[in-house]
């Protein structure tokens, strides 16, 4: 548990998402759907079940660019690769250069 503190307070000064920061975002977000459970039950207000449903929709929202964001990286991670292998990399600015400038 120590362990996963402190990677998430590392996470704070490291740029862009790490692990423990998505475990958190996703930990927080069943945190936080589990008491508006409750709420409903306990109140039968339909203000709770608007509340769970934003809830629910912004999480859905916020998973999806996670995974958006993780194939950005993966794509680039792929386009250096093949960048490193070719060699080109300032041929292939040239061109786009000389392109623009037509």
């Amino acid at each position: 548990m120590a362990t996963f503190v402190t990677e998430l307070w590392e996470s704070v000064f490291t740029p862009g998402t790490t692990p423990a920061l998505i475990k958190a975002t996703h930990g927080s977000f069943v945190l936080l759907i589990l008491s508006l459970l409750a709420m409903i039950y306990m109140s039968r207000s339909i203000h709770f079940i608007n509340l769970l449903v934003i809830s629910l929709c912004l999480w859905g929202a916020v998973t999806w660019f996670l995974k958006e964001l993780a194939i950005a990286k993966r794509e680039k991670e792929e386009n250096g690769k093949e960048n490193e292998g070719n060699g080109n990399e300032s041929t292939e600015i040239k061109e786009v250069e000389d392109k623009k400038s037509i």
